[in-house]
């Protein structure tokens, strides 16, 4: 093109570029939104936990935030999956008293399967409560600048340092940092304790009793074993004994789990309080052991052997 100069000279001019492309590239508009319309979810990892038998466990928290007033809600749990997510919005949704028109997330799996697609089973929960979902670009994690923020505040401010016996207990020191530090301290963005912000903001929200609350069923089939029971989440659970050896659909719905045969329940048991419960109805065990007790018949031969027939008796002599 005309350039008759060294390379090194050329370099020297191209670093000069770098920076200002870095600088377009990270350039945000920042805005405010009303109360009520937009929050942020996100979710961080904390680390590993040993657990009263010594195993190490991961620690997640899911974090939400109320873009207008800066009030959050935090829960620290071992799981990251649907379920678990569904679960935390439940309970944010509650101690908020209501939830915002629209949700902003970033591109995690539970919510969106790829750029074109939203996970249906998160749909089917944003559908019930009438919430738009939305997603920032791929990298571009500084969308939901609120949420980013108040990931880093709580790894510095609550969890650096902390102590707890039990995940129980690691909730119940996040919910006392949030009433007493976290919604107590005027935010550096709007100058206003974010608690008392959330006062104004609760008239605004979509109020927690206007909708039927969500039903969060999950299902997978199973086979009934030979003892009459179904193997759940590392638990057992009876069904009638007249179904040994089929298909059923278990459905777990907290406080809940149904089997079903088709459209019919053919047994309902609380959730097992933990893995290797074994849970039971006496009319099933009772049905078992009437089942059992019943021989059957010996089963008849198809062929009988007679001796009707004359037996040729040969001749010994030569």
């Amino acid at each position: 093109m005309g350039y008759h100069g060294g390379i090194d000279t050329l370099r020297r001019f191209v670093r000069t570029l770098k920076p200002a492309a870095q600088a377009r590239k990270k350039m945000t508009v920042r805005f405010e939104t009303p109360p009520g319309k937009q929050s942020q979810a996100d979710w961080a990892y904390c680390g590993r936990f040993a657990d009263s038998t010594g195993k190490l466990i991961s620690i997640y928290c899911f974090v939400i935030i109320l873009s207008y007033s800066r009030a959050m809600d935090v829960e620290f749990t071992t799981s990251m999956k649907l379920p678990t997510l569904i679960g935390c919005h439940l309970r944010a949704f509650a101690y908020f008293g209501g939830w915002t028109e629209t949700m902003l997330y970033d591109n995690m799996k539970q919510v969106r399967i790829d750029s074109e697609t939203l996970n249906p089973l998160f749909l089917d929960f944003a559908c019930h409560y009438g919430i738009t979902v939305k997603t920032h670009q791929p990298r571009r994690p500084r969308t939901k600048g609120k949420v980013e923020r108040m990931v880093d505040y709580i790894k510095d401010n609550f969890l650096n340092g902390r102590t707890f016996s039990d995940l129980p207990d690691l909730n119940a020191q996040g919910l006392h940092w949030l009433e007493n530090v976290a919604h107590t301290r005027v935010h550096a963005t709007t100058g206003v304790q974010p608690a008392v912000l959330l006062e104004q903001e609760r008239a605004h929200l979509i109020p927690l009793g206007s909708i039927a609350p969500y039903q969060l069923t999950f299902k997978d089939s199973r086979v009934v074993d030979a003892s009459g029971f179904v193997r759940y989440r590392g638990s057992r659970y009876s069904v009638p004994p007249a179904r040994v050896g089929s298909t059923v659909l278990v459905e777990e719905g907290a406080p809940a789990l149904r089997i079903r045969s088709g459209d019919l329940i053919i047994a309902e048991h609380k959730l097992a309080p933990g893995p290797g419960a074994c849970i039971s109805q006496a009319e099933h065990i009772e049905q078992l052991w009437q089942l059992s007790l019943k021989r059957a018949p010996e089963p008849q031969p198809n062929w009988q052997v007679t001796f009707e027939q004359q037996v040729e008796t040969p001749r010994l002599a030569l």
